[in-house]
């Protein structure tokens, strides 16, 4: 039986979106070779149109994902997924309503997170492409920003996570998703490069 067509209500809903991402990877420098190759793979996903932001988009479609430090740079805050039994970095779909790919990041982080005020850098830390069950069987261009919180903030655990928690850098906990641990280093260099401040 040949495959239903995606619905066409992405080509609409999801246009500012998929416009900001597209100027936004097309002027990034990545952090590293492998980057390289996922954003200019992300691109080529970007040429299929907004729907490429939608998670009915079965070849593939955009995530938005973070690293979240401490006020000190420190710490970083992962969550055990529920489904995936991982620690991961905060991150998901983009929804119609997002503004922008930095937004559309720093909403996940806050309902993941339960933290007010965080604080995001624009700039991208890291471009990751990996499979998923979503539709099927997919694949997420996963665009990963770093994320500051302010002193003193306290996690409260969302119902996509069994457990979070603030990890040392370089003690990070098991089992841990594959490129989690890539963003330390990048995210990091965001910090020391410029104060991190709210997304637009």
């Amino acid at each position: 039986m040949p495959e239903a067509p995606p619905t066409t209500a992405p080509a609409t809903t999801y246009a500012a979106l998929h416009a900001d991402a597209t100027t936004l990877l097309a002027g990034w420098t990545p952090t590293s070779p492998a980057a390289a190759v996922a954003r200019d793979r992300t691109l080529a996903l970007l040429a299929a149109g907004p729907v490429a932001m939608s998670r009915e988009h079965r070849p593939g479609h955009v995530t938005a994902s973070v690293l979240v430090l401490d006020a000190t740079g420190t710490w970083v805050l992962l969550c055990l997924h529920g489904k995936l039994h991982r620690w991961v970095q905060l991150g998901g779909h983009c929804e119609p309503g997002d503004p922008t790919l930095v937004g559309a990041a720093l909403r996940e982080a806050t309902e993941e997170s339960g933290i007010a005020g965080l604080r995001i850098d624009p700039v991208p830390i890291d471009v990751d492409i990996h499979p998923v069950g979503c539709q099927g069987g997919s694949l997420h261009h996963d665009v990963r920003f770093a994320v500051v919180a302010p002193a003193g903030a306290v996690e409260q655990v969302s119902d996509e996570s069994a457990a979070l928690g603030w990890f040392p850098p370089d003690r990070l906990p098991e089992p841990l998703a594959d490129g989690t641990v890539q963003l330390v280093a990048p995210a990091r260099a965001a910090l020391r490069r410029s104060p991190l401040r709210p997304a637009p």
